[in-house]
């Protein structure tokens, strides 16, 4: 596959000067291309979902902007997930739909 090969041209570009960069990708950016595998009225759903991602990304920055400097990556890590897992817990507790994946056009 096209994007396969593409991955790993980029990964070993970033093999060298960020490995950890270079790794991650490897690991989870075909994950994050899962969504080209859904019917096309599927990618317009979760295209529309970048304002849930901004809010989460704007809450991320707001909680770790306070601290500036974390001792180690393990911390920001640690901090991050008790944010996501705050926000995962105020969503399941309340009725709102986020995303609906019933297909309204026809």
């Amino acid at each position: 596959m096209a994007a396969e090969a593409e991955l790993a041209r980029i990964a070993e570009g970033y093999a060298h000067s960020a490995p950890k960069l270079a790794t991650w990708l490897e690991r989870n950016v075909l994950e994050g291309l899962a969504v080209f595998s859904l019917p096309e009225t599927h990618w317009r759903r979760m295209r529309t979902a970048n304002p849930i991602e901004r809010a989460i990304q704007q809450e991320l920055e707001r909680r770790t902007r306070k601290i500036r400097v974390f001792p180690n990556e393990a911390a920001l890590q640690r901090l991050a997930t008790a944010i996501l897992v705050e926000i995962d817990e105020e969503w399941i507790a309340t009725d709102r739909a986020y995303i609906t994946m019933t297909n309204r056009d026809g």
